[in-house]
Formats: C-alpha cells, sequence, structure tokens
C-alpha cells in the first residue's frame, strides 16, 4: 500500500453505519409549469388577434398618431395633468396641516372637505362647475359664462377632487413617522421648520411617494372625462377626428397607445423616486 493511500486511510477512518449526505432534491412543480404554458399560449394567441385583425387598421393609427390634432390634445392632458396635481397636493398639504392641527374647527372644516368631494363622483363635480352659471349668473359684475371656460372647470373641478385624496395621502405619509423621530429633533433643539424639513418630510415621503404616483396616473387618465365638457384634451381630439371620418376603432387605439406610452414613462419615474426616498431600508435591498 502507498503512503498516499495511508494517508487518506488515517485522515478519514471508517465509521460503521456510515453513509453519503443526502442529495437535496427540488420539488417538482408540474402544475405551475402547466399554468405558465397555458398562459403564456393565451397571450400569444391574443397579440397575434389584436396583430392580424383588419379592423384595427394599424396604417390609419400610424397616420394619426404624430398628426396636429392629436398632439395638441396629448399636449393639453399633460399640461392639465401636471397644473391639477400641483394645485391639488398643494392645497391637499393645506387640508392635512388642518386635519393634524390642535385647532378643532381646522379639523371639523379639512374633515367636510375631504368627506364632501370623495363623496361626489367627479363627473357630477364638473357638469355642476360647468352649469354654475345657473345658479350664479355674475362674478364681481362678470358674467360666471365669461369667466369659466371649458379650461377653467375642468382645473377647478379635478383640482377639488385631487385635494381631498391628496390630503388623505399626506396626513398618512406625516403619521407613518415614528413620534420618537420628531422628540430626538426637539431634543437637539431644532426648529419647527427644520425638523419638518430634515426630519420628517424626508420619512415621509417613503408613504407618500407610492400613493402619489398612482393618483398622477390615475389623474392623467382621468382627465379624459372633461372631454364631456368640450375639453380638446387627447380624448376629443380622437373624437372629433373620428366623428369625421368615422374611423373609431383605429382613432381609439391612437388614444390607447399614447395614454400607455406616457403612464409607462410616468411608471419609471415612479420607480426612481421610491429608489431615492427608500435609501437606506431594506426596501433598497
Amino acid at each position: 500500500m502507498s503512503s498516499d493511500t495511508l494517508a487518506k486511510s488515517a485522515a478519514v477512518p471508517d465509521i460503521p453505519g456510515r453513509a453519503d449526505p443526502p442529495r437535496i432534491v427540488p420539488q417538482r412543480r408540474p402544475g405551475q409549469w402547466t399554468a405558465a404554458v397555458v398562459v403564456l399560449v393565451l397571450l400569444g394567441l391574443a397579440v397575434n388577434s389584436v396583430l392580424r385583425n383588419d379592423a384595427f387598421q394599424w396604417g390609419v393609427v400610424a397616420d394619426w398618431f404624430t398628426s396636429d390634432a392629436v398632439l395638441r390634445g396629448l399636449w393639453l392632458t399633460l399640461w392639465l395633468t401636471a397644473v391639477v396635481m400641483v394645485l391639488g397636493f398643494a392645497l391637499g398639504t393645506l387640508l392635512a396641516a388642518f386635519r393634524l392641527s390642535a385647532n378643532p374647527v381646522l379639523r371639523a372644516v379639512s374633515w367636510g372637505y375631504v368627506w364632501l368631494f370623495r363623496s361626489i363622483p367627479i363627473l357630477v363635480q364638473l357638469l355642476l362647475w360647468f352649469n354654475i352659471g345657473a345658479l350664479y349668473p355674475e362674478v364681481l359684475g362678470v358674467k360666471t359664462v365669461d369667466l369659466l371656460g371649458p379650461v377653467t372647470v375642468a382645473v377647478i373641478g379635478l383640482t377639488l377632487h385631487e385635494a381631498a385624496y391628496a390630503a388623505e395621502v399626506v396626513r398618512g405619509g406625516i403619521l407613518s413617522v415614528d413620534r420618537g423621530q420628531v422628540e430626538a429633533a426637539q431634543a437637539l433643539g431644532l426648529g419647527r421648520w427644520r425638523r419638518w424639513r430634515r426630519i420628517v418630510l424626508p420619512q415621509a415621503m417613503r408613504a407618500i411617494v407610492p400613493p402619489a404616483g398612482n393618483m398622477l396616473i390615475g389623474t392623467l387618465k382621468g382627465t379624459s372625462i372633461v372631454s364631456v365638457i368640450a375639453v380638446q384634451d387627447l380624448l376629443y381630439s380622437v373624437q372629433l377626428v373620428y366623428h369625421r371620418t368615422y374611423q373609431v376603432i383605429p382613432m381609439l387605439m391612437v388614444a390607447t397607445v399614447w395614454y400607455t406610452v406616457v403612464t409607462s414613462l410616468l411608471g419609471i419615474g415612479q420607480y426612481y423616486v421610491e429608489k431615492h426616498y427608500a435609501r437606506g431600508t431594506e426596501r433598497t435591498r
């Protein structure tokens, strides 16, 4: 017997009854693979049906996709979304501050506002503002019809509606910050404004950004409702075209693709904003 064999025998002594360690075999999941195959097949059939169905008239979609009329409507939709979000969150933040105030009157006013504007459907609100002249024909000597055009009515109605939801989002974000954080900042002698800017808001934004991003995307799609009061947004613009050309399906697909593109870009932006405010937490891993 060689010296190498003797060394190995000495290093690993024979133990009676000793067996090799069991081999770990992953559990077989045939049901999951079967379901995945079925879903992929159905998805492929759906995509094939959309692409090969001549009724969609993809050539017409391509012709109108970047037309001046459609792009003007898209621009108004984006502008309306931005204005409503800024004004809505500004008013919503004020309402959230009222709701968290020690003053019972301010708390009651904030609660009543949120209750009222969350109870009335947005379409009803827009129609009420659009017909406000029936209640108040003149404001400060100016006819209401001349003062409130369709775009102004859309901004007012959507902003008041958005502020009610923004107030709850901001209030929930502020309440999510641990009270001990504020007390520690007070112990360090930080002023009220500095505590809010450096301690409360950065942590509250972790809870505010996800629902705020969803509200932004919802507002973008919700602006399509202003077409009922003749605001020439994206949807109204394509409606004007298909009322003239009778190409209903391809023009609706033009609006659908544009909404999909813009909401996808907003979703990507929301992801990076969430990632920024989640730094230092488990969610960043």
